[in-house]
């Protein structure tokens, strides 16, 4: 009986049994009201009979004793066969059965017209409702089809029908997610190709303008170990965007799996430093370092030390000559936290929540160096590990950023 849970069945249902219920009432009522006419023709039959009887000098005991008399002999069989009532004649009770019956069929037989004729629409009635509900939803289906997903389908009620609706519309948001995922997707990759092809385009001019130079010049060995120089700083930003592009690429796609351990943060910093100690100390800046060296934090290494190496490549390219990129960290019992320091340009109020978006490149006057990728990596790898990077900054004075990181698992 698990149709019934659905609310229109379960209507339709109830409909039929109260119809069939009037339909016994009524039928009751019409026999009741059948019994009392022919109670009152037979009367009336027996009215006739007696009176009939005592005017042809009957005693009225006799007539009495003949009402109330049940057997039957020869010789009455004989008398009514010879006045002409036998089983092959109609007697008096069979036109009484005549006159009662007649009427009783044609009034039962209309009304039995009119009772299915109820039953009819009623039926009818329900079914068109269903071939509507089941019209909307081919229609509603339809759309999903064509990626449209303006209407829904009933759901939050009872019944088979309405599970089906429940389970399409679950289909139906998957659907609708796959498709925000897609065009998310290829926007991001047109976005991506435009900002690739704008990054890589300055290198390679400068890299094409360098060569030039150097092949208009061979003579001149001091220019040509200058711009082979550059050219070589040129391919080499070049081959770090395109690293950056292919790590933020394999964490959108989930295909990095971060391999978190308890480690030393002052191991951490050194080895992120190796290679910028040189970069700084040729730009005339200073990196300091202050924590203690038995302060541990829980993350993947590799990919931590790649994040605290972008938070200081950019802190050098907003940080003038003699500046400072101060790192420190603290560690207790349930957090560790590293924070990079400088006394650069800072972040304009209107741009501190857009620094972390790919691509995106200050619009402070001369401030042109970086991809524009290098926070946004370091947010993904940090976040991606359960950590969280924040920033705090003044104009003119600098900014800080700050790592923080479980101290153990």
């Amino acid at each position: 009986m698990r149709f019934l849970y659905e609310k229109q069945t379960r209507k339709f249902y109830l409909f039929l049994i109260g119809f069939c219920v009037l339909q016994i009432c009524f039928l009751g009522i019409c026999g009741v009201f059948q019994a009392r006419n022919v109670r009152e023709i037979l009367v009336e039959r027996e009215l006739a009979a007696a009176s009939y009887l005592l005017e042809q000098r009957v005693p009225p005991a006799v007539v009495a004793s003949a009402w109330n008399h049940t057997g039957a002999t020869e010789a009455g069989k004989k008398l009514l066969q010879t006045i002409g009532h036998t089983e092959r004649t109609q007697s008096y009770l069979f036109l009484l059965l005549e006159q009662t019956s007649v009427p009783f069929f044609l009034f039962l037989l209309s009304a039995g017209v009119i009772f299915a004729g109820i039953l009819l629409t009623g039926t009818a009635f329900f079914l068109r409702r269903r071939e509507r509900m089941y019209e909307e939803a081919e229609k509603v289906i339809t759309c999903y089809g064509e990626n449209r997903f303006g209407t829904h389908l009933p759901t939050g009620k009872t019944g088979t029908i309405y599970q089906l609706f429940s389970s399409i519309e679950q289909l139906a948001q998957s659907l609708q997610t796959k498709s925000e995922t897609e065009q998310k997707a290829k926007e991001f990759l047109k976005e991506m190709i435009s900002n690739i092809s704008h990054q890589l385009k300055t290198p390679l001019a400068a890299c094409s303008m360098y060569m030039e130079i150097i092949q208009e010049e061979p003579e001149k060995e001091e220019v040509a170990r200058d711009f082979s120089r550059k050219s070589i700083q040129s391919l080499e930003r070049m081959e770090q965007l395109i690293q950056s592009l292919l790590n933020m690429a394999r964490l959108d796609t989930g295909s990095i799996v971060f391999e978190k351990r308890q480690c030393r943060i002052a191991e951490t910093v050194e080895q992120s430093l190796c290679d910028l100690l040189e970069r700084a100390g040729r730009e005339g800046k200073e990196i300091r370092t202050k924590g203690t060296e038995q302060a541990v934090w829980f993350c993947d290494w590799e990919w931590t030390k790649e994040a605290i190496g972008n938070l200081v490549k950019n802190a050098l390219d907003h940080t003038g000559t003699g500046g400072v990129i101060s790192i420190s960290w603290e560690s207790s019992q349930a957090i560790s936290c590293l924070s990079v320091k400088d006394n650069g340009c800072g972040i304009a109020e209107e741009e501190i929540h857009h620094i972390f978006k790919r691509f995106y490149r200050s619009r402070t006057p001369g401030d042109r160096q970086g991809s524009g990728l290098g926070l946004s990596l370091a947010k993904s790898i940090v976040e991606g590990q359960g950590g969280n990077l924040s920033v705090n900054s003044c104009p003119g004075e600098g900014s800080t950023f700050y790592i923080t990181f479980l101290t153990e698992l």
